[in-house]
């Protein structure tokens, strides 16, 4: 009996130790995910709102976004952070040039993406998606993974897209979510799925579990915006579930903890409660240097979860060992580059 339990100790240890070998693609290259350290998994750096058609990479100033980011990655690595998601997808203002001057200055790792991105009334989607199969689509992604983005050696480190929330998706939306399907199962990236209420949630898992990718190959995003019942649901399926939008809330509402941030902290806890904190994820969606806007427009920091949300869960009795596992742990499983097929 004794024997047995050891050999499935080994095993889970081997398991463990396997997982955290796996690489991640940073826009310096591969690396190890145990090398990842505390990671913010949702973060924005520098957007373009002008939509896909009309968008000019080459008018974007670098050196003034520059300038005005630098001082917010700064403050949020006294934080101790060491790795970040920029979730800002192709066709918004996804720069992997000013990604690797932000990477070079600071010494943090940051993971940029491919996708595209359907949210805000498709207004991103390139018109060559609307007349390209599944295949073609997730072929672009995978060039971008194999070969670099925009005649750089710069690699996407995941799959971002997204959906609009006001339908079931669209036919566009859906194509994308496919898209992305066939190219994790090519890649092993990891999809990010801005996202936000449960029914949109529910359909792209069908969609996925169609295409036979496994649900821990799958983020949430911004899934503060379903419900408990549904977040716990797909949460057991192994989905990850990430609350992030913590960068636009305010603290100073109602006297200091504000509504938006205790629903936050009791998403969290009804997750733990249900045995769930291994899949979740905690990110601010801050930044936003914002081209053609004067001084880049108003800019969010990167510290309330810092600052507010972890004090409140260390206060409601979450361990050191919790809190890590949500800010490390959890982080490196979730992005670790392998193939997720549905079993």
């Amino acid at each position: 009996m004794y024997t047995r339990f050891y050999c499935l100790f080994l095993l889970g240890l081997s398991a463990v130790h396997w997982l955290q070998a796996q690489p991640v693609q940073t826009i310096h290259g591969k690396m190890p995910a145990q090398k990842m350290g505390l990671t913010l998994i949702h973060e924005h750096v520098f957007l373009d709102w002008m939509g896909a058609e009309r968008m000019q990479a080459a008018a974007w100033d670098n050196d003034s976004a520059v300038a005005v980011i630098l001082p917010y990655l700064r403050k949020m690595q006294t934080h101790g952070v060491k790795t970040i998601l920029e979730c800002t997808p192709n066709y918004i203002g996804r720069n992997p040039r000013l990604l690797a001057r932000l990477a070079d200055s600071t010494g943090l790792h940051i993971l940029t993406n491919t996708g595209y991105y359907g949210a805000r009334g498709d207004q991103h989607i390139p018109a060559h998606a609307y007349r390209e199969s599944v295949d073609q689509i997730a072929a672009r992604w995978l060039d971008e993974f194999n070969n670099g983005i925009d005649g750089t050696t710069i690699r996407p480190g995941f799959i971002k897209i997204g959906v609009d929330g006001d339908s079931l998706l669209s036919e566009i939306d859906a194509k994308i979510v496919r898209a992305a399907a066939r190219a994790h199962l090519r890649s092993g990236l990891t999809i990010v799925a801005h996202t936000g209420p449960d029914q949109l949630a529910l359909r792209q898992v069908e969609i996925l579990q169609q295409e036979g990718v496994a649900l821990n190959a799958w983020v949430w995003t911004h899934a503060q915006g379903g419900s408990d019942a549904v977040r716990v649901a797909l949460a057991k399926k192994g989905a990850w579930i990430s609350l992030d939008g913590l960068g636009w809330v305010d603290p100073a509402e109602r006297g200091g903890d504000s509504t938006a941030l205790l629903n936050y902290v009791n998403a969290i806890v009804h997750l733990k409660k249900a045995g769930l904190l291994k899949r979740v994820l905690l990110s601010h969606d801050a930044g936003w240097y914002t081209h053609g806007v004067p001084g880049g427009g108003r800019f969010q920091p990167y510290t309330l979860i810092f600052t507010h949300l972890l004090p409140i869960l260390r206060e409601k009795g979450f361990s050191k060992k919790e809190i890590h596992g949500l800010m490390v742990v959890n982080p490196r499983a979730a992005f670790a580059i392998r193939v997720r097929k549905r079993r």
